[in-house]
């Protein structure tokens, strides 16, 4: 079942969503769906932090109050979700900034049926996708399942490597960083960086020539020499994505 998020604080313009997702010719229509609806992002900050409630979609007006929708889906970010974000605006004067922070689509206001119909068959489409990208991993004497698209990052630490998720998991590891690297061959966001690190091109917030920020809130120093190598990966992964 998929949950759904609505953050508005014009009713007016959150009734007139739930009447679209709801609709027989949405793309949901064929998926059973929970929906929540919050006015402002503090409780929608909040709830997410529930064990139980985790939005695999996002709908919310970049100017909802007591924070902008772009440092609210940094925050969800930092939290460890990854539910796609579609951001709604009067204008297209903040697209740039939205698109850097790994929002799904930007739809302006009034949103049209067919734009919102395009933006969540994309995400569907999209996580049909993400569940065949997967990587098993032996933890606590039991085999689990973790998506690739939820690893960070991966660093070497001595014998062992650390691989960081979204969750702010680490999950230690006995594999050599090669292997570990095969084993996410599925998912050309991760690269190899160095010898000492794998890194997740879609969780990089920004970068210069000695660091890495993370969408975790971690920093990656990089290894003498990668940076050219990494900036050009991380700037055709965002050409790619247009």
């Amino acid at each position: 079942m998929y949950q759904i998020a609505i953050c508005d604080s014009e009713k007016t313009e959150s009734d007139r969503v739930e009447r679209i997702l709801r609709s027989e010719q949405s793309p949901l229509a064929e998926n059973a769906f929970l929906l929540k609806r919050f006015t402002n992002t503090g409780d929608l900050l909040q709830e997410t932090g529930t064990e139980n409630w985790k939005p695999d979609i996002i709908l919310m007006d970049i100017n909802v109050p007591e924070q902008m929708g772009v440092e609210t889906v940094r925050e969800l970010h930092r939290m460890g979700n990854r539910g796609k974000v579609i951001l709604f605006a009067s204008s297209a004067e903040h697209a740039l900034t939205a698109f850097e922070v790994e929002v799904a689509s930007y739809l302006i206001k009034p949103v049209s049926e067919r734009a919102l119909f395009k933006a969540i068959h994309k995400i569907l489409e999209d996580k049909r996708d993400d569940r065949h990208q997967y990587i098993l991993l032996k933890v606590d004497s039991h085999i689990r399942k973790f998506a690739l698209n939820d690893i960070v990052y991966c660093e070497a630490q001595g014998k062992r490597q650390c691989i960081h998720m979204t969750d702010g998991a680490e999950v230690r590891q006995n594999l050599t960083m090669a292997k570990i690297y095969e084993m996410c061959c599925a998912c050309q966001e991760l690269v190899k960086v160095g010898a000492s690190y794998i890194i997740h091109l879609g969780h990089i917030e920004s970068m210069n020539a000695q660091e890495a920020q993370m969408d975790n809130g971690q920093k990656i120093y990089l290894p003498r020499g990668t940076y050219p190598f990494l900036r050009d990966k991380y700037l055709d992964y965002h050409r790619g994505k247009k």
